[in-house]
């Protein structure tokens, strides 16, 4: 048998056509020389392509699997609160229901969503009871008195459920009014609570236009149509008027909570006068019927220890587009703004 291999001669054979014993220049370059060493080389050349076969085919496995997590995901970010909770949470709970920030139509804590998510509490066969969850400094009366209404509603279709409100850092003005509608209210000794009372603020510039030399014009169809301008002097009249406003809603205001608290609240002459006090202080003057946690209030008067989140949130690929939006037009702005001041120099 031939020891020639892949198109190399064996040394001995290149030495004894060369006809010369001289040795090469340099190192030399050690060379398999028997058909053993050569098929040990093919066999290494064969298992490094067998390897690396295998690792690709684990790295496409991989790359899959990961981009099916991803659309996974996406797709439960997509369906939102289309899941029912039920199903995800197939043991007793507590429903928990966030109540945070401003609240106000155009902000996380808006009546609608509120609204929503207190409605899918309820409705939850598991859910033992309801905690609303506030951390609000108040906002429109408009908004918290749809939330405060839909509680009452809710509390009479659902006897069978308690609804709690439970106040962290601060539950004040509108957000008072909506944990008014609760059951029962609980606080942290040092929260901050109550400030029953209604305020509308602006400023006036007439002074200051005038020291400028600005001439201000407004054309109105109805006499009071400029009413309480801030570039116009403030009118008696339009001062009383303003007042029986604000003195309405802040009646209405009293009202809901005297209905929702009834005879737990103490006799004290500042309770509606707009002042704020910590949870000790509340608790005394009966704006709140305990110092506690959303966790204790679950585990040691609900006895449903587990809580189950069902505010209501945008959903993430409603976060991108509004946000994406958002830098679009900032940048649209940017540019043409640029745009249009360097043409006018």
């Amino acid at each position: 048998m031939s020891d020639e291999h892949w198109g190399v001669e064996p040394p001995h054979k290149q030495e004894s056509e060369s006809g010369s014993s001289e040795k090469p220049q340099g190192k030399p370059v050690e060379k398999p020389g028997t058909e053993r060493e050569w098929r040990l080389i093919e066999k290494m050349l064969g298992s490094l392509h067998v390897e690396h076969r295998r690792a690709r085919r684990w790295g496409i496995f991989f790359k899959l699997l990961t981009f099916t997590y991803l659309f996974a995901i996406l797709g439960l970010f997509w369906l939102g609160n289309d899941f029912n909770t039920d199903d995800v949470v197939p043991h007793p709970h507590t429903a928990l229901v966030e109540v945070k920030g401003p609240i106000a139509d155009d902000e996380q804590a808006n009546a609608d969503a509120l609204v929503t998510a207190l409605r899918e509490a309820f409705k939850a066969e598991r859910s033992r009871a309801v905690i609303l969850r506030i951390n609000s400094p108040g906002g429109s009366p408009v908004q918290s008195g749809y939330v405060y209404d839909e509680m009452k509603r809710l509390r009479a279709l659902y006897p069978e459920k308690k609804l709690y409100a439970v106040i962290t850092d601060i539950g004040a003005s509108g957000a008072y009014y909506i944990a008014a509608a609760a059951d029962e209210i609980y606080a942290d000794k040092a929260s901050l609570v109550g400030s029953i009372g209604v305020i509308s603020s602006s400023f006036g510039f007439v002074e200051l236009i005038d020291k400028l030399g600005v001439e201000r014009r407004t054309l109105t169809a109805g006499e009071n149509k400029a009413f309480l301008d801030p570039f116009a002097p403030l009118q008696d009249q339009d001062r009383e008027f303003w007042q029986t406003v604000l003195d309405t809603t802040h009646k209405q205001f009293i009202d809901q909570v005297k209905k929702g608290r009834g005879v737990r609240l103490q006799e004290n002459d500042e309770l509606f006068s707009g002042l704020i006090w910590t949870g000790e202080q509340a608790l005394e003057l009966g704006l709140i019927d305990g110092l506690g946690s959303s966790s204790m209030v679950a585990r040691d008067i609900v006895g449903a220890e587990k809580l189950v989140d069902y505010t209501s949130r945008p959903r993430p690929i409603d976060r991108i587009i509004k946000q994406f939006g958002t830098e679009v037009a900032r940048e649209l702005a940017l540019q043409f703004g640029a745009r249009a001041g360097f043409s006018l120099q």
